[in-house]
Protein backbone atom coordinates (compact mmCIF):
# COMPACT_ATOMS: atom_id res chain seq x y z
CA UNK A 1 0.00 0.00 0.00
CA UNK A 2 1.25 3.47 -0.82
CA UNK A 3 2.11 5.45 2.06
CA UNK A 4 2.69 2.38 4.32
CA UNK A 5 6.31 1.72 5.41
CA UNK A 6 6.64 -2.06 6.42
CA UNK A 7 9.06 -3.66 8.79
CA UNK A 8 12.61 -4.06 7.00
CA UNK A 9 12.87 -7.59 5.74
CA UNK A 10 14.76 -9.43 7.87
CA UNK A 11 13.36 -7.89 11.42
CA UNK A 12 10.17 -9.31 9.88
CA UNK A 13 11.72 -12.86 9.33
CA UNK A 14 13.14 -12.50 12.96
CA UNK A 15 9.63 -11.60 14.05
CA UNK A 16 8.21 -14.77 12.33
CA UNK A 17 11.17 -16.55 13.54
CA UNK A 18 10.89 -16.00 17.38
CA UNK A 19 6.80 -16.91 17.32
CA UNK A 20 5.33 -12.94 17.56
CA UNK A 21 3.82 -12.94 14.08
CA UNK A 22 1.89 -16.15 13.27
CA UNK A 23 0.12 -15.47 10.03
CA UNK A 24 -3.55 -15.09 11.30
CA UNK A 25 -5.67 -12.67 9.34
CA UNK A 26 -8.06 -10.91 11.99
CA UNK A 27 -11.29 -11.70 8.96
CA UNK A 28 -10.59 -15.64 10.28
CA UNK A 29 -10.76 -15.17 14.02
CA UNK A 30 -14.45 -14.94 13.97
CA UNK A 31 -14.59 -18.38 12.25
CA UNK A 32 -12.00 -19.79 14.28
CA UNK A 33 -13.34 -18.96 17.60
CA UNK A 34 -16.62 -20.38 16.88
CA UNK A 35 -15.08 -23.81 16.01
CA UNK A 36 -13.67 -23.26 19.21
CA UNK A 37 -16.23 -22.10 21.63
CA UNK A 38 -19.13 -22.46 19.86
CA UNK A 39 -22.07 -21.39 22.05
CA UNK A 40 -20.55 -19.88 24.49
CA UNK A 41 -21.19 -15.88 24.83
CA UNK A 42 -19.28 -14.01 22.71
CA UNK A 43 -20.73 -10.38 23.08
CA UNK A 44 -23.41 -8.40 24.81
CA UNK A 45 -24.76 -4.85 24.66
CA UNK A 46 -27.95 -3.76 25.82
CA UNK A 47 -30.68 -6.17 25.34
CA UNK A 48 -28.69 -8.17 22.44
CA UNK A 49 -26.30 -11.26 23.39
CA UNK A 50 -23.89 -13.08 20.65
CA UNK A 51 -22.63 -16.45 20.91
CA UNK A 52 -19.56 -17.20 18.87
CA UNK A 53 -21.34 -19.64 16.52
CA UNK A 54 -23.75 -16.50 15.75
CA UNK A 55 -20.96 -14.13 15.36
CA UNK A 56 -19.20 -15.98 12.97
CA UNK A 57 -22.28 -15.94 10.87
CA UNK A 58 -23.44 -12.76 10.98
CA UNK A 59 -19.88 -10.85 9.96
CA UNK A 60 -20.05 -13.39 6.44
CA UNK A 61 -23.63 -11.87 5.75
CA UNK A 62 -22.10 -8.68 6.32
CA UNK A 63 -19.10 -8.61 4.63
CA UNK A 64 -21.09 -10.41 1.79
CA UNK A 65 -23.86 -7.31 2.11
CA UNK A 66 -20.75 -4.73 1.67
CA UNK A 67 -19.35 -6.35 -1.34
CA UNK A 68 -22.54 -6.56 -2.67
CA UNK A 69 -22.95 -2.48 -1.78
CA UNK A 70 -19.97 -2.14 -3.74
CA UNK A 71 -17.12 -1.97 -1.17
CA UNK A 72 -14.07 -3.42 -2.65
CA UNK A 73 -11.17 -5.03 -0.91
CA UNK A 74 -8.03 -2.54 0.15
CA UNK A 75 -10.82 0.22 0.73
CA UNK A 76 -10.60 2.59 3.43
CA UNK A 77 -13.93 2.71 5.89
CA UNK A 78 -13.98 5.47 8.58
CA UNK A 79 -15.99 4.00 11.64
CA UNK A 80 -17.60 6.46 14.19
CA UNK A 81 -19.62 3.87 15.96
CA UNK A 82 -20.73 3.69 19.79
CA UNK A 83 -19.92 0.83 21.72
CA UNK A 84 -22.51 -1.76 20.39
CA UNK A 85 -22.34 -5.00 18.48
CA UNK A 86 -22.95 -3.34 14.94
CA UNK A 87 -19.22 -1.46 15.31
CA UNK A 88 -17.47 -5.00 16.41
CA UNK A 89 -19.76 -6.48 13.35
CA UNK A 90 -18.64 -4.03 11.02
CA UNK A 91 -15.38 -4.46 11.56
CA UNK A 92 -14.64 -7.70 11.30
CA UNK A 93 -16.70 -8.17 8.18
CA UNK A 94 -14.19 -5.44 7.00
CA UNK A 95 -11.84 -7.86 7.84
CA UNK A 96 -13.28 -10.38 6.46
CA UNK A 97 -13.82 -8.82 2.76
CA UNK A 98 -10.02 -7.17 2.87
CA UNK A 99 -11.36 -3.69 3.19
CA UNK A 100 -9.64 -1.59 6.03
CA UNK A 101 -11.59 0.16 8.91
CA UNK A 102 -10.34 3.55 9.98
CA UNK A 103 -11.53 4.05 13.83
CA UNK A 104 -13.03 7.66 14.70
CA UNK A 105 -13.86 8.75 18.10
CA UNK A 106 -17.79 9.08 18.70
CA UNK A 107 -16.18 13.14 20.22
CA UNK A 108 -15.37 13.63 16.50
CA UNK A 109 -16.39 16.38 14.09
CA UNK A 110 -16.13 17.44 11.03
CA UNK A 111 -12.57 18.81 11.31
CA UNK A 112 -11.13 15.52 12.00
CA UNK A 113 -13.84 13.75 9.75
CA UNK A 114 -12.92 15.41 6.63
CA UNK A 115 -9.31 14.98 7.30
CA UNK A 116 -9.33 11.56 8.17
CA UNK A 117 -11.40 10.90 4.85
CA UNK A 118 -9.05 12.76 2.84
CA UNK A 119 -5.66 10.85 4.37
CA UNK A 120 -7.29 8.06 3.89
CA UNK A 121 -8.74 8.34 0.31
CA UNK A 122 -11.94 6.82 2.59
CA UNK A 123 -14.56 5.23 0.11
CA UNK A 124 -17.32 4.88 2.75
CA UNK A 125 -18.15 6.44 6.10
CA UNK A 126 -20.68 4.38 8.87
CA UNK A 127 -22.62 6.58 11.71
CA UNK A 128 -25.01 5.94 13.78
CA UNK A 129 -28.45 6.91 12.69
CA UNK A 130 -29.43 7.87 15.67
CA UNK A 131 -29.03 12.18 16.08
CA UNK A 132 -30.11 12.61 19.25
CA UNK A 133 -26.80 13.19 20.71
CA UNK A 134 -25.74 14.61 17.39
CA UNK A 135 -26.37 14.18 13.72
CA UNK A 136 -24.07 12.28 12.85
CA UNK A 137 -25.97 10.90 9.46
CA UNK A 138 -26.53 15.17 8.65
CA UNK A 139 -22.18 15.14 8.86
CA UNK A 140 -21.94 12.31 6.70
CA UNK A 141 -23.98 13.23 3.84
CA UNK A 142 -22.22 16.74 4.06
CA UNK A 143 -19.17 14.96 4.01
CA UNK A 144 -20.30 12.72 0.80
CA UNK A 145 -21.10 16.32 -0.78
CA UNK A 146 -17.68 17.53 0.01
CA UNK A 147 -15.05 14.86 -0.62
CA UNK A 148 -14.96 13.09 -3.66
CA UNK A 149 -13.42 9.30 -2.72
CA UNK A 150 -16.25 9.07 -0.57
CA UNK A 151 -19.23 6.59 -2.31
CA UNK A 152 -20.84 5.06 0.72
CA UNK A 153 -22.81 6.40 3.63
CA UNK A 154 -23.26 3.25 6.26
CA UNK A 155 -25.57 3.38 8.89
CA UNK A 156 -26.10 1.20 11.87
CA UNK A 157 -30.01 1.24 11.75
CA UNK A 158 -32.17 1.51 8.79
CA UNK A 159 -32.17 5.23 8.07
CA UNK A 160 -34.18 6.98 5.56
CA UNK A 161 -32.68 7.96 2.02
CA UNK A 162 -29.40 7.02 0.13
CA UNK A 163 -27.49 5.19 3.10
CA UNK A 164 -26.95 1.10 3.31
CA UNK A 165 -28.00 0.53 6.64
CA UNK A 166 -25.53 -2.40 8.50
CA UNK A 167 -29.55 -3.88 10.34
CA UNK A 168 -30.39 -4.56 6.56
CA UNK A 169 -27.22 -6.54 5.49
CA UNK A 170 -27.26 -8.67 8.07
CA UNK A 171 -30.61 -9.51 7.85
CA UNK A 172 -29.55 -11.56 4.48
CA UNK A 173 -29.96 -15.03 4.99
CA UNK A 174 -26.93 -17.21 6.15
CA UNK A 175 -23.89 -17.60 3.28
CA UNK A 176 -23.67 -20.75 1.20
CA UNK A 177 -20.75 -22.88 0.79
CA UNK A 178 -20.10 -21.05 -2.24
CA UNK A 179 -20.35 -17.70 -0.84
CA UNK A 180 -18.03 -18.77 2.39
CA UNK A 181 -15.66 -19.92 -0.31
CA UNK A 182 -15.81 -16.14 -1.87
CA UNK A 183 -14.65 -14.65 0.92
CA UNK A 184 -12.13 -16.64 1.48
CA UNK A 185 -10.07 -16.10 -1.55
CA UNK A 186 -10.44 -12.72 -0.08
CA UNK A 187 -8.38 -13.01 2.22
CA UNK A 188 -5.63 -10.27 2.33
CA UNK A 189 -1.73 -11.63 3.19
CA UNK A 190 -1.04 -11.15 7.18
CA UNK A 191 1.38 -8.76 6.83
CA UNK A 192 -1.11 -6.15 5.30
CA UNK A 193 -2.35 -2.96 6.76
CA UNK A 194 -5.66 -4.59 8.84
CA UNK A 195 -6.73 -1.30 10.18
CA UNK A 196 -5.70 2.79 11.29
CA UNK A 197 -6.10 3.42 14.51
CA UNK A 198 -5.83 7.64 15.14
CA UNK A 199 -2.71 9.18 16.96
CA UNK A 200 -3.30 11.25 19.79
CA UNK A 201 -1.76 13.86 17.59
CA UNK A 202 1.03 16.92 18.85
CA UNK A 203 1.15 18.59 15.73
CA UNK A 204 -1.84 19.06 14.27
CA UNK A 205 -5.13 16.82 13.33
CA UNK A 206 -4.71 12.64 14.33
CA UNK A 207 -2.02 10.98 11.76
CA UNK A 208 -3.63 7.38 10.72
CA UNK A 209 -1.04 4.55 12.95
CA UNK A 210 -1.40 1.38 10.39
CA UNK A 211 -1.76 -2.00 11.92
CA UNK A 212 -0.82 -4.84 10.19
CA UNK A 213 -3.06 -8.41 10.92
CA UNK A 214 0.08 -9.58 12.26
CA UNK A 215 1.19 -7.34 14.74
CA UNK A 216 -2.40 -6.38 16.06
CA UNK A 217 -3.09 -10.07 16.68
CA UNK A 218 0.12 -10.32 18.27
CA UNK A 219 -0.59 -6.96 20.63
CA UNK A 220 -3.90 -8.48 21.84
CA UNK A 221 -3.02 -12.40 22.09
CA UNK A 222 -0.10 -11.36 24.37
CA UNK A 223 -1.97 -8.50 26.24
CA UNK A 224 -4.42 -10.52 26.95
CA UNK A 225 -1.82 -13.76 28.36
CA UNK A 226 0.03 -11.56 30.36
CA UNK A 227 -3.13 -10.36 31.86
CA UNK A 228 -5.06 -14.09 32.65
CA UNK A 229 -7.91 -13.80 29.82
CA UNK A 230 -9.44 -16.66 29.78
CA UNK A 231 -13.07 -18.57 29.03
CA UNK A 232 -14.45 -16.89 32.72
CA UNK A 233 -13.45 -13.88 31.48
CA UNK A 234 -16.42 -10.90 31.21
CA UNK A 235 -14.66 -8.05 30.08
CA UNK A 236 -17.03 -4.73 30.30
CA UNK A 237 -15.93 -1.90 27.74
CA UNK A 238 -16.83 1.42 28.79
CA UNK A 239 -14.18 3.72 26.76
CA UNK A 240 -14.79 4.17 23.42
CA UNK A 241 -13.53 0.89 21.54
CA UNK A 242 -12.18 2.72 18.87
CA UNK A 243 -9.20 3.55 21.47
CA UNK A 244 -6.61 1.30 21.29
CA UNK A 245 -7.08 0.45 25.24
CA UNK A 246 -10.48 -1.09 25.23
CA UNK A 247 -10.18 -2.34 21.70
CA UNK A 248 -7.22 -4.85 21.70
CA UNK A 249 -4.79 -3.94 24.44
CA UNK A 250 -5.82 -6.47 25.32
CA UNK A 251 -9.51 -5.63 25.53
CA UNK A 252 -12.41 -7.01 23.68
CA UNK A 253 -10.48 -8.85 21.09
CA UNK A 254 -8.51 -10.16 24.13
CA UNK A 255 -11.63 -11.66 25.50
CA UNK A 256 -12.67 -13.21 22.54
CA UNK A 257 -9.77 -14.54 21.74
CA UNK A 258 -9.46 -16.43 24.66
CA UNK A 259 -13.10 -17.49 24.69
CA UNK A 260 -14.45 -14.87 27.17
CA UNK A 261 -17.07 -12.50 26.83
CA UNK A 262 -17.06 -8.65 25.79
CA UNK A 263 -19.75 -7.05 27.29
CA UNK A 264 -20.33 -3.03 25.50
CA UNK A 265 -20.94 -0.25 27.36
CA UNK A 266 -22.76 2.68 26.53
CA UNK A 267 -20.86 5.45 29.03
CA UNK A 268 -18.33 5.18 31.78
CA UNK A 269 -20.67 7.39 33.62
CA UNK A 270 -20.30 5.19 37.23
CA UNK A 271 -24.88 5.03 37.42
CA UNK A 272 -24.49 3.35 34.04
CA UNK A 273 -21.31 1.06 34.51
CA UNK A 274 -21.23 0.27 38.50
CA UNK A 275 -24.68 -1.53 38.09
CA UNK A 276 -23.76 -3.34 34.75
CA UNK A 277 -20.56 -4.45 36.40
CA UNK A 278 -23.18 -5.84 39.04
CA UNK A 279 -25.95 -7.77 36.61
CA UNK A 280 -22.92 -8.74 33.96
CA UNK A 281 -20.65 -10.13 36.85
CA UNK A 282 -18.15 -8.42 34.85
CA UNK A 283 -14.55 -10.01 36.31
CA UNK A 284 -12.20 -7.06 34.34
CA UNK A 285 -12.65 -3.62 32.70
CA UNK A 286 -10.48 -0.55 32.02
CA UNK A 287 -10.59 2.74 32.30
CA UNK A 288 -8.91 6.39 32.41
CA UNK A 289 -7.55 7.75 35.78
CA UNK A 290 -10.65 10.50 35.68
CA UNK A 291 -12.90 7.74 35.32
CA UNK A 292 -11.41 5.75 38.08
CA UNK A 293 -11.51 8.67 40.25
CA UNK A 294 -15.34 8.82 39.71
CA UNK A 295 -15.77 5.48 40.21
CA UNK A 296 -14.20 5.32 43.69
CA UNK A 297 -15.99 8.71 44.84
CA UNK A 298 -19.32 7.35 43.72
CA UNK A 299 -19.25 3.51 44.65
CA UNK A 300 -20.71 3.55 48.05
CA UNK A 301 -23.29 6.19 47.12
CA UNK A 302 -24.38 4.04 44.33
CA UNK A 303 -24.23 0.76 46.92
CA UNK A 304 -24.22 -1.87 43.86
CA UNK A 305 -21.99 -5.48 44.28
CA UNK A 306 -18.62 -5.16 42.89
CA UNK A 307 -17.60 -8.25 44.28
CA UNK A 308 -17.46 -10.14 40.44
CA UNK A 309 -14.74 -7.51 39.63
CA UNK A 310 -11.29 -9.09 40.07
CA UNK A 311 -9.11 -6.50 37.98
CA UNK A 312 -9.18 -2.71 37.02
CA UNK A 313 -6.95 -1.96 34.42
CA UNK A 314 -6.24 2.11 34.62
CA UNK A 315 -4.05 3.78 31.40
CA UNK A 316 -4.17 6.51 29.19
CA UNK A 317 -2.70 8.91 31.92
CA UNK A 318 -0.33 8.70 35.15
CA UNK A 319 -3.05 7.62 37.71
CA UNK A 320 -0.86 9.10 40.43
CA UNK A 321 0.14 6.85 43.89
CA UNK A 322 -2.32 8.15 46.25
CA UNK A 323 -4.84 7.54 43.58
CA UNK A 324 -3.85 4.14 42.76
CA UNK A 325 -3.40 3.05 46.83
CA UNK A 326 -7.36 3.79 47.09
CA UNK A 327 -8.69 1.26 44.17
CA UNK A 328 -8.51 -2.38 46.35
CA UNK A 329 -10.58 -0.24 49.28
CA UNK A 330 -12.99 1.84 47.16
CA UNK A 331 -13.60 -0.86 44.34
CA UNK A 332 -12.36 -4.02 46.11
CA UNK A 333 -10.26 -5.22 43.48
CA UNK A 334 -6.91 -5.82 41.87
CA UNK A 335 -5.17 -2.38 40.10
CA UNK A 336 -3.13 -3.20 37.01
CA UNK A 337 -1.41 0.07 35.59
CA UNK A 338 -1.07 0.33 31.58
CA UNK A 339 1.13 2.11 30.06
CA UNK A 340 0.71 2.24 26.15
CA UNK A 341 0.11 3.83 22.94
CA UNK A 342 -1.47 3.43 19.73
CA UNK A 343 1.57 3.29 17.97
CA UNK A 344 2.24 0.06 19.89
CA UNK A 345 4.17 -0.46 22.85
CA UNK A 346 2.12 -1.76 26.10
CA UNK A 347 3.46 -1.65 29.98
CA UNK A 348 1.91 -3.65 32.06
CA UNK A 349 2.76 -3.51 36.18
CA UNK A 350 2.67 -8.13 36.52
CA UNK A 351 -0.11 -9.49 38.41
CA UNK A 352 1.29 -11.14 41.94
CA UNK A 353 3.85 -8.89 41.88
CA UNK A 354 4.48 -6.66 45.35
CA UNK A 355 1.64 -4.23 45.51
CA UNK A 356 3.65 -1.14 45.67
CA UNK A 357 4.70 -1.54 41.69
CA UNK A 358 1.08 -1.39 41.07
CA UNK A 359 0.82 1.81 42.99
CA UNK A 360 4.46 3.66 41.99
CA UNK A 361 5.23 2.52 38.58
CA UNK A 362 3.26 2.24 34.97
CA UNK A 363 4.51 -1.10 33.95
CA UNK A 364 7.43 -2.58 31.89
CA UNK A 365 6.82 -3.86 28.33
CA UNK A 366 4.89 -6.73 27.34
CA UNK A 367 7.12 -8.13 24.94
CA UNK A 368 10.66 -9.59 24.98
CA UNK A 369 11.03 -8.13 21.48
CA UNK A 370 10.58 -4.58 22.64
CA UNK A 371 13.46 -2.56 22.33
CA UNK A 372 13.62 0.15 24.59
CA UNK A 373 15.70 3.63 25.13
CA UNK A 374 15.60 6.59 27.14
CA UNK A 375 17.52 9.11 26.33
CA UNK A 376 18.44 12.93 26.74
CA UNK A 377 18.21 15.77 23.99
CA UNK A 378 21.09 14.97 22.45
CA UNK A 379 19.55 11.51 21.86
CA UNK A 380 22.14 10.23 24.71
CA UNK A 381 21.22 6.74 27.05
CA UNK A 382 20.39 8.73 30.47
CA UNK A 383 21.17 6.53 33.74
CA UNK A 384 18.18 4.64 35.38
CA UNK A 385 16.66 7.02 37.53
CA UNK A 386 16.91 9.42 35.74
CA UNK A 387 14.33 11.26 33.37
CA UNK A 388 14.45 11.28 29.12
CA UNK A 389 12.64 10.30 26.03
CA UNK A 390 11.52 7.06 25.87
CA UNK A 391 12.07 5.47 22.00
CA UNK A 392 11.00 2.31 20.82
CA UNK A 393 10.75 -0.50 18.42
CA UNK A 394 9.70 -3.78 18.42
CA UNK A 395 6.92 -6.85 16.96
CA UNK A 396 3.86 -4.17 17.44
CA UNK A 397 5.10 -0.69 17.26
CA UNK A 398 4.71 1.00 13.92
CA UNK A 399 7.58 2.16 11.64
CA UNK A 400 6.07 5.08 9.77
CA UNK A 401 2.72 6.96 10.19
CA UNK A 402 0.45 6.75 7.14
CA UNK A 403 1.45 9.02 4.40
CA UNK A 404 3.45 11.28 6.26
CA UNK A 405 7.05 11.33 4.94
CA UNK A 406 8.13 14.67 6.37
CA UNK A 407 7.00 13.74 9.65
CA UNK A 408 8.05 10.31 9.73
CA UNK A 409 11.63 11.80 9.53
CA UNK A 410 11.07 13.33 12.66
CA UNK A 411 9.42 11.21 14.57
CA UNK A 412 11.99 7.88 14.18
CA UNK A 413 15.80 7.32 14.34
CA UNK A 414 17.81 6.02 11.40
CA UNK A 415 17.82 2.93 12.99
CA UNK A 416 13.98 2.68 13.38
CA UNK A 417 12.87 3.53 17.17
CA UNK A 418 9.91 5.19 17.19
CA UNK A 419 10.48 8.48 19.49
CA UNK A 420 7.77 8.36 21.81
CA UNK A 421 7.23 12.17 22.95
CA UNK A 422 6.78 10.28 26.32
CA UNK A 423 9.28 11.33 29.52
CA UNK A 424 9.92 8.54 31.72
CA UNK A 425 11.93 6.96 34.24
CA UNK A 426 13.39 3.11 34.72
CA UNK A 427 12.46 2.29 38.04
CA UNK A 428 14.91 -0.33 40.01
CA UNK A 429 12.41 -2.90 38.98
CA UNK A 430 12.77 -2.34 35.54
CA UNK A 431 9.17 -0.46 35.27
CA UNK A 432 8.89 2.65 33.79
CA UNK A 433 7.34 5.66 35.69
CA UNK A 434 5.79 7.94 33.16
CA UNK A 435 7.11 12.05 33.95
CA UNK A 436 5.04 13.35 31.03
CA UNK A 437 5.41 14.88 27.73
CA UNK A 438 8.07 16.87 25.68
CA UNK A 439 5.37 17.52 23.44
CA UNK A 440 3.10 20.12 23.03
CA UNK A 441 0.68 17.77 24.04
CA UNK A 442 -2.59 18.19 26.64
CA UNK A 443 -3.43 15.06 27.92
CA UNK A 444 -7.82 15.60 29.31
CA UNK A 445 -8.80 12.29 30.83
CA UNK A 446 -6.55 9.90 28.47
CA UNK A 447 -7.56 12.09 25.58
CA UNK A 448 -4.13 13.19 23.84
CA UNK A 449 -5.24 16.97 21.82
CA UNK A 450 -2.81 18.97 19.93
CA UNK A 451 -2.15 22.52 20.92
CA UNK A 452 -0.87 23.55 17.93
CA UNK A 453 -4.96 22.08 15.89
CA UNK A 454 -6.69 23.98 18.44
CA UNK A 455 -4.21 26.72 18.69
CA UNK A 456 -4.49 27.28 14.94
CA UNK A 457 -8.94 27.55 15.13
CA UNK A 458 -8.94 29.83 17.58
CA UNK A 459 -6.72 32.60 15.62
CA UNK A 460 -9.36 32.55 12.74
CA UNK A 461 -11.21 34.10 15.27
CA UNK A 462 -11.19 38.31 14.05
CA UNK A 463 -10.83 39.17 17.61
CA UNK A 464 -7.46 37.20 18.55
CA UNK A 465 -4.27 38.25 17.86
CA UNK A 466 -2.33 35.53 19.23
CA UNK A 467 -2.67 32.13 21.18
CA UNK A 468 -1.53 29.19 24.09
CA UNK A 469 -3.55 26.27 24.68
CA UNK A 470 -2.14 25.45 27.66
CA UNK A 471 -2.77 22.37 30.06
CA UNK A 472 -3.48 23.35 33.63
CA UNK A 473 -3.87 21.09 36.36
CA UNK A 474 -7.28 19.31 37.44
CA UNK A 475 -7.65 16.50 39.87
CA UNK A 476 -10.42 14.68 38.09
CA UNK A 477 -9.25 14.62 34.58
CA UNK A 478 -5.10 15.17 34.84
CA UNK A 479 -5.05 18.76 32.56
CA UNK A 480 -7.62 20.29 31.06
CA UNK A 481 -7.39 23.48 28.53
CA UNK A 482 -6.94 27.08 28.95
CA UNK A 483 -6.89 29.43 26.19
CA UNK A 484 -4.21 32.50 26.97
CA UNK A 485 -5.77 34.80 24.73
CA UNK A 486 -3.98 38.07 23.33
CA UNK A 487 -6.83 40.22 22.12
CA UNK A 488 -6.89 42.91 19.02
CA UNK A 489 -6.97 46.53 20.17
CA UNK A 490 -10.55 47.21 20.95
CA UNK A 491 -11.96 43.47 20.69
CA UNK A 492 -13.57 41.73 23.30
CA UNK A 493 -14.42 37.63 24.13
CA UNK A 494 -15.49 35.64 26.62
CA UNK A 495 -15.32 31.78 26.77
CA UNK A 496 -18.60 31.04 25.48
CA UNK A 497 -17.91 33.35 22.48
CA UNK A 498 -15.09 31.12 21.57
CA UNK A 499 -15.96 27.75 22.14
CA UNK A 500 -19.17 27.89 19.86
CA UNK A 501 -16.62 29.67 17.67
CA UNK A 502 -14.63 26.68 17.54
CA UNK A 503 -17.59 24.46 17.50
CA UNK A 504 -18.88 25.49 14.29
CA UNK A 505 -15.72 25.00 12.76
CA UNK A 506 -16.33 21.40 13.90
CA UNK A 507 -14.16 20.65 16.92
CA UNK A 508 -14.42 17.74 18.91
CA UNK A 509 -15.76 18.69 22.32
CA UNK A 510 -13.29 17.05 24.00
CA UNK A 511 -10.56 19.91 22.63
CA UNK A 512 -12.93 23.15 23.88
CA UNK A 513 -11.05 25.29 26.43
CA UNK A 514 -12.50 25.25 29.89
CA UNK A 515 -10.88 28.43 30.76
CA UNK A 516 -10.44 31.65 29.52
CA UNK A 517 -7.19 33.84 30.17
CA UNK A 518 -6.41 37.69 28.60
CA UNK A 519 -2.75 38.70 28.37
CA UNK A 520 -1.45 41.79 27.32
CA UNK A 521 1.38 39.53 25.36
CA UNK A 522 3.10 36.29 25.84
CA UNK A 523 5.68 35.17 27.27
CA UNK A 524 8.93 33.62 25.22
CA UNK A 525 11.80 31.89 25.92
CA UNK A 526 15.47 33.07 24.32
CA UNK A 527 14.95 31.29 21.25
CA UNK A 528 11.80 33.10 20.78
CA UNK A 529 8.89 30.07 21.69
CA UNK A 530 6.02 31.04 23.50
CA UNK A 531 7.01 29.75 27.17
CA UNK A 532 4.16 27.34 27.56
CA UNK A 533 6.23 25.83 31.01
CA UNK A 534 5.94 29.45 32.71
CA UNK A 535 2.23 29.65 31.27
CA UNK A 536 1.53 26.20 33.35
CA UNK A 537 3.92 27.26 36.70
CA UNK A 538 1.66 30.42 36.51
CA UNK A 539 -1.92 28.40 36.22
CA UNK A 540 -1.32 25.85 38.21
CA UNK A 541 -0.31 28.74 41.03
CA UNK A 542 -4.48 30.16 40.77
CA UNK A 543 -6.11 32.67 38.23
Amino acid sequence: MEGFTPWPPDLARHYRERGYWTGVRLGDLPRDWAGRYGDAEALVWGDARLSYRRLADLVDRLALGLLESGLRPGQRVVVQLPNDGEFMLLCFALYRMGAIPVLALPAHRRSEIGHLIDLAEASAYAVPADTARFDYLGLAREMRGTHATLDLVLTDRNAEGDTVSIESLLGRPSPATEEIDRLDKLRPDAGSVALFLLSGGTTGLPKLIPRTHDDYAYNFTRSASLCGFDRETRYLAVLPIAHNFPYGSPGVLGALQNGGTAILAPSPNPKTALPLIAHERITVTAVVPAVALRWMDEASQIGTDLSSLDLLQVGGARLVPEAAAKVPAKLGCRLQQVFGMAEGLLNFTRLGEDVSLAIETQGRPMSDGDELRIVDPAGQPVPDGAPGELLVRGPYTLRGYFRADEHNKRAFTADGFYRSGDVVIRHASGNLIVEGRIKDLINRGGEKISAEEIENVMLAHPAIANVAAVAMPDPTLGERICAVLVLRDGKQINLSDLTAFMAARGIAAFKLPERLEIAADLPVTPIGKIDKKLLRDRLAGGP
